[in-house]
């Protein structure tokens, strides 16, 4: 087991350089099922999430070759099965990409339910199989399992209408549609910049996609994909981060490798706070020297201020002078590590889908948890603006998502370092003998 120590109260000074994708890496990962062919993609973040779906695709029979640290070539021409592994499947939520790319694949998938994070209420893939079935294809639950399969051996076209603009539903609907007879029709999807970048990798493998970006995606199904060479787009949510943590704990940070338009929606909140930020054409300069100011924060589907940057915000809005409010658009709740916040000092109010923060004029360090991906990343941000030590456990979900965090962070002058602590269970064992 690993925990976080960090010693806070440092500012940041110095480069960051932003990875790959993560939200696009895993779609495109799984994507690659569609390609005749070797796909050589670049940029692709070495995080825990890219190297379980690329342990799924080797088990399937899939030749994985590593490049160099951040390039691999894939190549599927020899996956057989339309099963994927389950023990690895359960572990991850991207893994519900392989439905869509098997069900394009050979007409039929048979996948287990996904895992990854819980934000304390149930993630549904309704709208995906909603998408599926438009084309087809039929759905049976079996034992933890989702078993596909396409009525007439193959899909065809449908207009098919999101009842929520899910970014998995668009991406997996996208996927399975692209060999399908006829034209696909989606609306209402979502527009974030991910999704973009995967109808861009599976165009420059063949397919025919138009639209992303945009209310409506159309696709108009294809014999085959063969293979090329693809670049990931850089992670906006990594981004995010780090503009967050140089504003909670104060510093100049240039972040490079980044698309500013992409930073448009956490560009402007952060302002508003009293963050100066310049930008450049493919850097920002993020500086914080004086006071935060309260906001008003509400999450929405892009371009609108994005749900997975919500905890990091509200970390830095504890430090705010004021009273702000954060709004939860996307998930019923998404709150769980506020209760790890109030451990440091932080005065957070939860009602339902909002969260009243009174500023406080300094966090403590603490023992806290990071319950999920970004909860874990906002853990990491109240460390290093808090006094004292902060140690953090469950860091294997900030992992996920983020690479080489510690030694980025370390770099431009964080006291954080990686322990090694013992299993709980095996210490216990260890007693009992």
């Amino acid at each position: 087991m690993t925990k976080y120590v960090i010693k806070g109260g440092r500012q940041l000074h110095g480069t960051v350089e932003i990875s790959g994708a993560k939200n696009a890496a895993v779609a495109i990962i799984p994507a690659a099922m569609l390609v005749e062919g070797t796909c050589r993609i670049e940029n692709i973040p070495q995080i825990s999430d890219v190297t379980m779906l690329l342990n799924i695709l080797k088990r399937m029979g899939a030749r994985v070759r590593t490049v160099d640290r951040n390039t691999m070539d894939i190549d599927c021409s020899g996956v057989r099965t339309y099963k994927a592994d389950f023990d690895i499947m359960t572990k991850i939520r991207a893994s519900y990409y392989l439905i869509g790319a098997l069900l394009g694949r050979f007409g039929k998938a048979q996948v287990a339910m996904p895992g990854g994070c819980n934000f304390g209420s149930v993630r549904p893939i309704d709208q995906h199989i909603k998408g599926f079935m438009a084309m087809g294809a039929e759905i049976e639950y079996q034992n933890g399992l989702v078993a596909a399969r396409a009525r007439d051996g193959a899909l065809h076209g449908a207009d098919i209408y999101l009842d929520v603009a899910s970014v998995g539903a668009t991406i997996n609907v996208m996927l399975a549609a692209c060999f399908a007879k006829g034209v696909t029709r989606i609306e209402n999807v979502a527009r974030e910049p991910h999704i973009v970048d995967v109808a861009n990798f599976l165009n420059a493998m063949g397919a025919d996609i138009r639209g992303a970006g945009t209310n409506v995606i159309k696709i108009r199904g294809v014999d085959k994909l063969t293979g090329g060479s693809y670049a990931l787009i850089p992670d906006q949510i990594e981004a995010g981060t780090y503009m967050a943590a140089v504003a909670g704990a104060g510093g100049s940070l240039l972040i490079r490798n980044v698309i500013p338009k992409h930073m448009d929606c956490i560009t402007g909140k952060l302002e508003e706070m009293g963050v100066q930020i310049e930008e450049g054409e493919d850097q920002m300069l993020v500086s914080r020297t004086g006071p935060l100011h309260r906001i008003n924060v509400k999450t929405l589907p892009y371009p609108g201020f994005p749900t997975d940057m919500q905890p990091q915000i509200a970390t830095v809005l504890c430090l705010a002078h004021g009273t702000s409010v954060i709004t939860e658009g996307i998930w019923d709740t998404r709150y769980k590590y506020v209760n790890e916040l109030i451990k440091m000092g932080a005065d957070i109010t939860v009602d339902g889908r909002k969260a009243i923060i009174e500023g406080v004029d300094h966090l403590n360090g603490a023992s806290v948890k990071a319950w999920d991906l970004r909860a874990g990343a906002a853990m990491v941000i109240a460390g290093l603006c808090a006094r004292g030590v902060t140690e953090i456990d469950g860091v294997n979900y900030i992992e996920r998502g983020y690479e080489d965090l510690v030694e980025k962070l370390r770099a431009v002058g964080a006291d954080i370092e990686s322990v090694d602590v013992p299993d709980p269970e095996e210490t216990e064992i260890i007693k009992i003998g």
